[in-house]
């Protein structure tokens, strides 16, 4: 079997597609993994999750069964792609790309091969390889050590540039309409997914005009109602809403391999006594969370002083998971950023550039006064003084008790 049988080029099959962020951006993502690379002994990295390829390369991979890859040594980056898609990695890529064909199962280490060279020491993702990739790549590579590069490349990540900031903002910006699609749809009758999908195709639609050369997916919305605000991720169904329901927005702006999320609490035009009682205090802890977002603040103190504001009211037992965590390039079948997560096991402290969110969420089980899941979140930036809020969005009774709406005749 012939080399041009393993092995594609679609180098220049149409031009470099219009990036997301600026070659000195990129240069300064792939000199950072590269620095360390170099105090740790590494001659190459071979990175394979979805969030450290886009992170790297500006590319985001559809795997469907395949394998992909970003392989980066001290000169160069290089994609690793399927044929299946033709030169679309390589206009996404900033680097270098190489795609290998489906004529033989092993085509995608003979591309790797192909760029590694004389390597002897790969760092790859302890967190992301299974088993079965970890026994193949020492197979296919025998006398090569690979090492756990991991947990270096999500530092890395942790604390975002200006340009990523300024990406982050802008879809703030897009959530917080999406959000505002949400209450547009939402009245009595109206079942979860239309909510969802009138604020979903708001989103799109904004986003595709403010990055027109921007690939369009897995933007999303999950919009819950009554025993479905229960849990934080449970999905769209068509569940219609009732008067009295508590009900819950989630509106997820995706943009080049990040999101960010917006999340509310609101009611379907009445609220109990109970549920009101419990939703201002969830807001306080909102509030109180927000405030603890400081430069030098360690996220474990940060969750044990929202636990004791909890325990204090005899609410500790219904908290549902920890009070924030990091954004960037994330997504919810991708990601994250471990390290930085507002939770009571997690001891880093923040810093001036990190990008974490507050969203304190408690669960009152059915058939007690007050039931439903109860959650706000907002995307703060960790500045030097103190913190920025992204999100603009308002929470709280006096704003989010959906009024009733006119019904046709």
């Amino acid at each position: 079997m012939t080399e041009r049988d393993r092995l594609q080029s679609f180098i220049g099959n149409g031009e470099k597609a219009v990036p997301t962020f600026s070659a000195a951006e990129m240069q300064r993502r792939q000199d950072g993994i590269r620095a360390h690379m170099a105090q740790a002994g590494v001659d190459a990295a071979l990175f394979t999750s979805y969030h450290n390829i886009n992170y790297y390369a500006d590319f985001l991979y559809c795997q469907f069964g395949r394998r992909y890859g970003l392989l980066i040594d001290h000169d160069k980056a290089t994609t690793i792609s399927a044929g299946i898609d033709g030169g679309q990695p390589w206009r996404r890529s900033f680097g270098g790309n190489i795609t290998y064909t489906d004529w033989q199962k092993d085509n995608y280490f003979h591309a790797i091969r192909q760029i590694a060279g004389s390597a002897k020491r790969i760092g790859i993702e302890f967190d992301h390889v299974s088993i079965d990739l970890l026994a193949l790549l020492k197979s296919e590579f025998p006398g090569v050590e690979f090492a756990d590069i991991a947990a270096p490349a999500m530092r890395l990540r942790m604390v975002k540039s200006a340009e990523e900031i300024a990406h982050i903002a802008e879809m703030a910006r897009i959530a917080d309409l999406g959000g505002a699609a949400c209450l547009e749809a939402a009245a009595v009758d109206t079942p979860e997914h239309e909510v969802a999908l009138h604020s979903t195709a708001a989103m799109v639609r904004e986003i595709a005009r403010t990055w027109p050369h921007a690939e369009l997916l897995d933007s999303w919305t999950w919009f819950q109602s009554g025993i479905n605000t229960d849990g934080a991720h449970n999905p769209v169904t068509s569940r219609k809403i009732r008067r009295g329901d508590i009900l819950s927005l989630n509106c997820f702006p995706m943009v080049a391999g990040y999101y960010v999320a917006l999340e509310r609490t609101l009611f379907a035009e009445e609220a109990s006594d109970e549920h009101v009682r419990l939703w201002e205090f969830n807001c306080k802890v909102h509030d109180r969370g927000k405030e603890l977002l400081v430069p030098g603040a360690k996220c474990s103190e940060i969750a044990a002083e929202l636990n004791e504001m909890y325990a204090a009211e005899n609410l500790l037992q219904y908290r549902s998971f920890g009070y924030g965590h990091s954004f960037g390039v994330l997504c919810h079948y991708y990601g994250r950023e471990a390290g930085l997560e507002l939770r009571e096991d997690c001891e880093t402290v923040l810093e001036p550039g990190m990008v974490v969110s507050m969203e304190p969420m408690i669960t009152i089980p059915e058939g007690m006064p007050g039931a439903g899941g109860y959650r706000e979140h907002d995307i703060l930036v960790i500045e030097e003084t103190g913190n920025r809020n992204l999100t603009g969005f308002p929470y709280g009774p006096e704003h989010l008790i959906v009024k009733a709406k006119a019904r046709a005749a």
